[in-house]
């Protein structure tokens, strides 16, 4: 493969296209007093208008007859606190938490795979020990990703409510002090169902019942899909032609009745509006080259950036990024990479919060 060097990379594929300033006083650290009360930066995906709302306000930009499609994953309690059996102290991030194998018995033992953090990696065979009888065994290593096989005297997944916590960005603080929200609640969608990610789709979170009420009433339909989003949307992008970067992969499962449902609409000409890059990725990965959409479990690995065609999605609602990551340059290629920074920077002169707490967006 050629070096960026070695060749010339065109405008929006190079991975400082994507970089911007935030100043630190706006990486929200807890979401606003009330879910649909965070604000709403309207971008006109035609235009490249940009109108300023509260989120409630998305009753305005929606049509009757617009489908809206929800991821309804769970974040898990998916961070363990522990020790070696030699005595030194161990975090655990469980990261595959869908594609566990389960072996049922006496003791449930539970085979994932995990990222592991302490002074000293652990090698294979040795153990790990934590709160309420539940202990680990290293199977293996690959890169940084540990396998993982647990055992459990009674129910894995009680055990992990149980002594398991959120793991919240790394740009969410808290720093040993009393955190300023219940991210037990704050950091799940109302409509989160299926346990699974060990990170939200953060775009849900500004979603209440009370909205959805309204939605309704004015004619909106809302369908959910299930991907389970893992730790991969947090790594960063290393190579600086975007091209050449490998996306994580995530499970996915699309119902019969979400693929009818978005099928009809689209061939009713009724938008479909994607809630988070994660329904937008994969209802992109599920459609096909007309943007019939297929039913079913499956693993996404679909990296959007310009360039890219949309097949079936017409509108998104989607947080404010990070820089020069994927999610970035997924709503860089719907909108526009420099329509976009445009809005990033009118979000920044407006003192909008970012990130996963943060203020939201509509593009359509």
């Amino acid at each position: 493969m050629n070096t960026v060097s070695e060749r010339f990379v065109e405008a929006d594929f190079l991975l400082s296209d994507y970089d911007y300033e935030l100043p630190d006083g706006l990486i929200a650290q807890k979401p606003a007093d009330r879910r649909d009360g965070s604000r709403l930066l309207h971008l006109d995906r035609g235009t490249g208008g940009i109108s300023h709302l509260h989120f409630d306000g998305l009753v305005d930009l929606l049509n009757p007859g617009d489908l809206l499609v929800v991821n309804n994953t769970r974040v898990i309690p998916a961070r363990l606190m522990g020790k070696k059996e030699t005595g030194g102290q161990v975090e655990v991030l469980l990261i595959d938490y869908a594609g566990a194998v389960r072996i049922a018995g006496e003791s449930e033992i539970v085979e994932c795979d995990a990222l592991v953090r302490a002074s000293r990696a652990p090698i294979a065979g040795s153990g790990l020990l934590f709160d309420a009888g539940l202990t680990a065994r290293v199977l293996g290593r690959k890169d940084s990703v540990f396998r993982l096989r647990f055992q459990s005297p009674g129910s894995f997944d009680d055990v992990l409510k149980m002594i398991g916590r959120i793991p919240l960005p790394p740009y969410i603080r808290r720093d040993g002090e009393a955190p300023p929200c219940d991210d037990g609640t704050a950091y799940q969608t109302v409509y989160a169902e299926k346990d699974g990610a060990v990170a939200a789709p953060t775009a849900g979170l500004h979603f209440s019942r009370q909205l959805f009420d309204r939605l309704a009433e004015k004619g909106v339909e809302t369908v959910s899909i299930t991907l389970h989003v893992g730790y991969g949307t947090f790594m960063p992008v290393r190579v600086d032609d975007i091209r050449d970067h490998r996306i994580h992969a995530e499970r996915f499962f699309v119902s019969y009745e979400t693929a009818q449902a978005i099928n009809d609409a689209r061939a009713s000409g009724r938008r479909v509006v994607a809630v988070g890059t994660t329904s937008v990725r994969t209802l992109e990965y599920v459609a096909g080259p007309s943007g019939r959409v297929m039913p079913g479990p499956g693993v996404c690995d679909l990296f959007i950036y310009p360039g890219y065609k949309f097949k079936c999605v017409d509108a998104m609602i989607t947080n404010f990024h990070l820089p020069k990551t994927t999610l970035l340059m997924l709503v860089a290629a719907f909108a526009g990479r420099a329509r976009m920074l445009d809005a990033y920077r009118a979000a920044i002169e407006r003192r909008y919060r970012f990130y996963s707490y943060g203020d939201a967006m509509f593009i359509g």
